[in-house]
């Protein structure tokens, strides 16, 4: 399979093109033969014209690729070794959604054939991948693991904006059905990731590494975040708390804040549920969800408690959200706690404005209900910057003060105006 793959006599075939799938087929697309397939029939032709639609690499990165790109399962038959990057989400009361990955299980039981490989990359709960995945392929193929194909697990850790820790800078977790295929796995992901890989003893380890790592941050957030509420209640900044604490050389630098994306706002409810099944109710994970899911609720109710002392009058006041997208300088929206935010000054009746220089404003409308404004006003009575887009951090007082009234508060999320702002009063988490 690896010589075959390496001289082009077979292929290799990534489900799931979206900011995790997308950058696995482009790199390997510029070694050997790959077939990227997507049920989305716009991205596709986006793609094969050079377009990412999650706007994460440049027109170039598709130059030099032997990349064939379809949505057409007799062109996806054509290939020997499949990788399996499509989302796993939770629903509205954070049960994992399943039917993405379960959806292309069922895709590839159509298309398997007698010696090729699986590989999944989605995260998923340990066990996942044997236990829901495999039964669907076995059922569809008439085909058994082990004996007529190949399963492994490799899980992603593309980190969307991070223009240093990309896909061949980072060890890369792999896992087989048996020794075999962690090998032949190996030394497929060896042609394309630099830093190496990391052998995991099965696909349970490997799907465990996972969803611990976005857990541990999880965990770690929602201790920054009980720190700022408790900080606040006694007039400390908590910006200047952690940078006086960072001078210790063991301490873990994390900042409070908003916590949305595909990750860490979604792994540790994988592990929780799993545990559930289990018979074990988790009490620290689901504690530290408990307290960053609550953020918005805090940050919003704190604008309305100086709206309220400053302005009375709740509805004539107005306020602007910079920042929409997750996380800083990305344009994905997906999980937005920003949108939490939104909504809750919004139930208070209050005016809002919402601008961000990356997000689409019908994607935003279509995904959350509200829209981005084209022109910033001159009369707010508060304004939150929600995500430290690169393009906000050198706005200064005279800014603030041109787009407020006096009396306004600036509630700047991430702490990157302290010491900044002096002619508004300022906040901080």
């Amino acid at each position: 399979m690896y010589k075959d793959l390496l001289e082009k006599k077979k292929k290799l075939a990534v489900i799931g093109l979206g900011y995790v799938g997308l950058p696995i087929a482009l790199e390997f697309a510029r070694k050997i033969k790959v077939i990227g397939f997507d049920i989305n029939a716009k991205r596709i032709e986006m793609m094969r014209n050079g377009i990412d639609p999650s706007q994460e690499l440049e027109k170039e990165a598709f130059e030099g690729c032997d990349i064939e790109f379809t949505n057409d399962l007799e062109v996806l038959k054509q290939a020997n070794f499949y990788i399996v990057a499509v989302p796993t989400p939770v629903d509205e009361h954070n049960v994992p959604d399943l039917r993405p990955v379960l959806g292309a299980s069922n895709t590839i039981g159509k298309v398997i054939k007698k010696g090729d490989y699986v590989v999944f990359e989605s995260t998923v709960y340990p066990g996942c991948t044997e236990e829901d995945c495999l039964p669907i392929i076995e059922k569809l193929s008439g085909l058994k693991n082990i004996t007529d194909f190949k399963l492994g697990y490799s899980p992603e850790r593309i980190n969307p904006g991070d223009k240093e820790h990309t896909l061949t800078r980072i060890v890369k977790v792999v896992s087989g059905c048996d020794e075999e295929a962690l090998e032949l796995i190996a030394k497929v992901y060896e042609m394309v990731v630099t830093a190496g890989v990391h052998k995991a003893s099965n696909i349970k380890v490997a799907e465990a590494a996972k969803i611990i790592e976005n857990t541990q941050r999880d965990l770690n957030i929602a201790l920054m975040n009980e720190l700022s509420i408790i900080f606040d209640k006694m007039d400390i900044n908590t910006y200047e708390v952690l940078e006086a604490a960072g001078t210790k050389w063991n301490f873990l630098r994390f900042q409070p804040g908003l916590v949305g994306g595909h990750c860490i706002g979604v792994d540790p409810y994988y592990l929780t549920y799993k545990s559930k099944e289990l018979g074990y109710d988790s009490q620290v994970i689901l504690a530290g969800r408990v307290i960053n899911d609550g953020m918005a609720d805090y940050v919003a109710k704190k604008i309305l408690q100086h709206i309220i002392s400053y302005n009375g009058n709740v509805k004539d006041a107005k306020v602007l959200v910079m920042g929409a997208t997750f996380k800083e300088n990305v344009s994905d929206i997906r999980n937005s706690k920003v949108a939490d935010v939104v909504k809750e000054l919004q139930s208070f009746s209050l005016n809002v404005h919402v601008a961000d220089p990356h997000a689409e404003s019908l994607e935003v409308e279509h995904e959350y209900g509200f829209t981005l404004v084209d022109h910033i006003d001159n009369d707010y009575n508060a304004v939150i910057i929600t995500v430290p887009h690169n393009t906000y951090k050198n706005l200064d007082d005279a800014y603030f003060a041109g787009i407020t009234k006096p009396g306004a508060i600036v509630a700047d999320l991430k702490g990157i105006y302290r010491g900044k702002i002096k002619s508004r009063k300022y906040w901080s988490l």
